[in-house]
């Protein structure tokens, strides 16, 4: 089986979701009904992630196709998971533990987990407002790896419109 592997990576807060997550299921409509199969790896650490989950989740269930999977991937063993294990096992359908990020120093673990997760794959959707921080950062080290990058921010009609007003 061809496996389609799409990371996606995000800032904790966003300025415009709803139209972000707009442009999300155009894109992730698009990768199931075009791919063979999809796996999305997705962290848990802020808003646009949680958003992305949803969408994602959604987009397969409207589809009704069972040609892709929503992957939850840990830094670390957390106290959420722990706590939350079966909910969190439930709603995604896979949830890993990178290793490469649990055997590393805490404060290094999401960076080498991000990067862990832009090796993987063949696609990064990203919503990348702001040109700093760690989703920035990976986006950058993806950048490096010629990585195709749809970054969701800059698809949205804000963003179309912002451009039209100040080229």
């Amino acid at each position: 089986m061809n496996i389609f592997t799409v990371s996606l990576f995000g800032h904790r807060e966003i300025s415009n979701p709803l139209e972000v997550e707009n442009t999300l299921v155009k894109e992730v409509e698009l990768l199931i009904r075009s791919k063979e199969y999809v796996e999305f790896l997705i962290g848990r650490n802020g808003e646009f992630d949680l958003l992305a989950a949803s969408a994602i989740r959604r987009t397969q269930k409207a589809l009704d196709r069972g040609n892709s999977a929503l992957v939850l991937v840990l830094p670390y063993m957390t106290d959420e998971y722990r706590k939350n294990t079966a909910a969190l096992e439930n709603y995604y359908d896979e949830v890993e533990i990178c290793e490469e990020a649990a055997e590393s120093h805490f404060k290094a673990a999401f960076s080498t987990r991000n990067r862990i997760m832009a090796e993987r794959s063949d696609l990064i959707l990203c919503c990348i407002e702001p040109q700093s921080g760690g989703a920035f950062q990976t986006v950058k080290f993806a950048r490096k790896l010629n990585k195709p990058i749809v970054n969701l921010a800059e698809k949205t009609q804000s963003a179309v419109n912002r451009s039209k007003i100040c080229p």
